[in-house]
């Protein structure tokens, strides 16, 4: 509130009167509600599923939950993905989709005039892209490697391991079936025993990156040296027809 004085004639000799004058309380600005579109709904949506799942699991998780950190109902969930189930398959598939082609790039060769490359080379490049992947995005390996929901077929049997880690797995151990073939053919060996062979060392690697995820040392480029001298090493050494050592 504040005052005004009133006009005096000359020679008044009144004392001025103080009028108040009433001020309006001025009303806060209007805060402007940005409205996302669909697309952009569905990613922000997807980056909160995501960082919950990499940091609770899936079974954790709630719609709920996901539906208050996005400041929206639990329907617009629904109307995105369908459920909880659909979100995550959606961030699961992404994630397999960035490190699986991570890996392809490292097991391609540079140019088609550079098609051969040292068998070990390609191995090094893709255990560095599964450690480069887990360095930089440490929760989408997380996601990755948790326990996922199981599935099952119409008939009631387990569906394959497609759009799982393990399925990836699956996937890089193909890309692998060829190196190991080259050297089994130089140590007599038979091209069945490839895939069987691919997967272990596949293996070897995934369960070390998993290992590695939580103590990160030694670094990333000393793991993958030494993952490569036990695999490698022991595919120079491989026997044509391994026994046990065991004695009876």
């Amino acid at each position: 509130m504040t005052t005004q004085a009133l006009e005096q004639e000359p020679g008044d000799t009144n004392v001025t009167e103080l009028t108040p004058v009433a001020r309006t309380p001025r009303r806060a600005e209007p805060r402007e509600r940005v409205r996302m579109s669909g697309q952009e709904r569905r990613e922000q949506l997807l980056d909160i599923g995501r960082r919950l799942f990499a940091k609770k699991g899936f079974e954790a998780v709630s719609v709920e939950e996901i539906a208050a950190k996005a400041g929206v109902s639990k329907p617009v969930v629904y109307e995105h993905f369908g459920g909880k189930e659909g979100l995550y398959a959606v961030v699961v598939d992404r994630e397999m989709g960035y490190l699986l082609d991570s890996i392809t790039q490292a097991l391609a060769a540079p140019s088609p005039k550079d098609e051969r490359i040292h068998p070990r080379v390609l191995l090094e490049r893709a255990g560095m892209a599964l450690f480069d992947f887990i360095d930089r995005d440490p929760d989408g390996f997380r996601i990755l490697v948790r326990d996922t929901p199981v599935t099952r077929a119409p008939e009631g049997r387990d569906s394959s391991a497609q759009g799982t880690f393990a399925g990836l797995l699956v996937d890089v151990a193909e890309q692998v079936d060829d190196l190991l073939a080259v050297q089994f053919k130089a140590h007599g060996m038979q091209a069945k025993w490839a895939p069987l062979y691919s997967q272990m060392l596949v293996g070897m690697v995934a369960q070390t990156g998993q290992w590695w995820l939580d103590v990160r040392k030694p670094k990333k480029e000393e793991v993958v040296g030494h993952l490569v001298n036990l695999a490698w090493n022991g595919l120079q050494n491989l026997e044509a027809k391994p026994r046990s050592v065991r004695h009876d």
